[in-house]
């Protein structure tokens, strides 16, 4: 073989390898996350947020999946605040919106109220979805500060610490 005949073959080899990627990506898909350091600088801030305004909260971190990355718990934070700030990170990150705007959506008589009635559903004030270039990549929740929108306030402060890690 001389070389303009080695050179065609390794060419069409080439293209054949360049060529798989392109069928494998059609039935495959990335997704984004958050790092657990970007997770924890979130949680922090949320409570420090919480702290400045006198309330004793736990704060939640979870993956786009509802799993949880980071938990932090406060000193004289509520038993209670554990379960019900996963579960509102869970929740925002499940159906990818504010927990008190699916609160707002699901009261009673709306066509929606039945989703109050799944495990784990915490349509209340507290959880935050966390988004990066378009796609949801976790959610923050906050539980103990005297109602949602309190709760709401510090979660924020939470997204605010890891703006400019996230691409917008």
């Amino acid at each position: 073989m001389n070389k303009a005949e080695r050179f065609a073959v390794l060419a069409a080899l080439w293209m054949s390898v360049g060529a798989a990627p392109a069928q494998t990506a059609e039935g495959t898909f990335i997704t984004r996350s958050l790092t657990p350091e970007t997770a924890l600088t979130a949680a922090r801030a949320a409570l420090e947020h919480c702290r400045k305004a006198g309330y004793q909260v736990g704060v939640a971190v979870v993956d786009r999946a509802g799993l949880p990355q980071v938990f932090l718990r406060d000193r004289h934070a509520g038993a209670h605040t554990v379960e019900l700030a996963i579960g509102k990170a869970w929740t925002a990150a499940s159906f990818r919106i504010p927990t008190a705007t699916l609160g707002t959506e699901t009261q009673a008589g709306k066509e929606m109220s039945g989703i109050r009635a799944a495990p784990r559903v915490m349509a209340v004030g507290g959880g935050q979805v966390i988004e990066s270039a378009g796609s949801v990549v976790g959610a923050i929740a906050v539980s103990g500060a005297p109602g949602g929108a309190a709760d709401d306030a510090c979660a924020k402060a939470g997204i605010q610490a890891i703006a400019e890690a996230l691409e917008f």
